[in-house]
């Protein structure tokens, strides 16, 4: 429970002025009780402020002691008292260039996406693959890329040459490294901050989930490319990666970029030099809903990705002439036209961009009224 001590009568005496009064009847115990009064108010308020108090005053009682630890509320990266104060800044400007090169790998995997360079490259090693160097390796990729179905059912048709291919598996080979590249900026400067002692208790077990991260971004791309490189029955003429893959995968990504993020932040500003107030932690709860909101429809973005659902309709604010398409219910089991109707998961991605805008638009508004 938030423990408050309210100093009543003393507080009343000492602020009114009432003890200042008293000893006008006094000169010479006013002359050596005042500076000392003041220094031991002035030592009184810094030693509550290094130890999380927060002094408010209040026309009713006086000043009032909040201590907010008491409360259950804790640092979520632990006490960074033991740690140098160079070293937490470190730490935090790491974890937030490293969250810059999560969005970097996002941007480059939508790139790949858009130019259709993701099944370029039909093998995977966990620890790299050599860029082909001469025209002979070239050749041999060429005609490995060419026993699968994406160039047997889309790409033969339109005729794709050697220039063509070395660019789209650049892109997938520029994609692929930039995650490898990121899992040594991760381990190498990692293990340096553990060895100094910079990381504090509570985020070791957070430097252990990052790690996993990062090796199950890794798995989880191949994974993904996978399902693009074989025989798809259903959809012969159309290969393409599993939706449900390529959502989980875009899912991690920005997971591991919000975590790495949030640490940074932490480090850098500590959570206990912030106000409680009523308007933050609504303008919190706020922002927590529209968070989850931008991420479940970065997701159902994937799967409009996933499917090309983006080619299906291409009118707005109408799907044609209607707003609410003839189709959207056509797949059997019903459950299913959520997340493998393109013209069900065009519809819900439109509408959840929309209910983004209305929920900040209302959140900022009633935030202003507050303040």
């Amino acid at each position: 429970m938030l423990s408050t001590i309210f100093f009543r009568n003393s507080s009343k005496y000492f602020v009114k002025g009432n003890f200042a009064r008293h000893l006008q009847h006094f000169p010479r115990l006013h002359q050596s009780a005042r500076p000392n009064f003041s220094a031991s108010i002035s030592k009184a308020v810094n030693s509550l402020k290094s130890s999380r108090f927060s002094l408010h005053n209040s026309s009713k009682y006086g000043f009032i002691l909040k201590r907010f630890a008491s409360n259950g509320q804790k640092v979520p990266f632990g006490s960074f008292t033991d740690i140098p104060d160079k070293g937490r800044k470190i730490v935090g400007w790491w974890l937030m260039g490293f969250s810059g090169m999560v969005v970097g790998a996002v941007v480059l995997g939508g790139i790949t996406r858009l130019t259709e360079s993701g099944l370029s490259m039909t093998s995977w090693k966990l620890l790299g693959q050599k860029y082909p160097s001469n025209e002979e390796e070239w050749i041999a990729e060429f005609e490995r890329y060419k026993s699968y179905p994406e160039y047997k059912y889309l790409k033969k048709e339109q005729g794709i040459t050697l220039s063509e291919f070395k660019f789209i598996y650049f892109m997938e080979y520029s994609h692929r490294m930039w995650g490898r590249l990121i899992g040594v900026a991760f381990a190498l400067p990692a293990a340096y901050f553990l060895k100094k002692g910079w990381i504090t208790k509570p985020m070791k077990p957070r430097l252990a989930i990052y790690g996993s991260l990062i090796l199950f971004q890794g798995l989880l791309g191949w994974y993904m490319v996978k399902s693009g490189l074989e025989e798809n029955k259903r959809n012969e003429d159309i290969p393409r990666v599993s939706q449900y893959r390529l959502a989980s995968h875009l899912g991690s990504a920005l997971a591991l970029f919000s975590l790495t993020l949030w640490g940074g932040l932490t480090h850098l500003q500590l959570p206990q030099k912030f106000a409680q107030t009523k308007q933050i932690a609504r303008l919190k709860g706020a922002s927590h809903l529209v968070m989850t909101l931008v991420f479940v429809t970065a997701l159902s973005g994937a799967f409009v990705a996933g499917l090309d659902a983006g080619l299906t309709y291409n009118s707005w604010p109408k799907m044609a002439d209607s707003w609410i398409p003839d189709d959207i219910l056509a797949y059997s089991p019903k459950i299913s036209n959520i997340f493998e109707n393109p013209t069900t998961v065009q519809f819900n991605h439109r509408h959840l961009v929309g209910r983004i805008n209305r929920r900040l638009y209302t959140d900022l508004m009633a935030f202003y009224k507050t303040l």
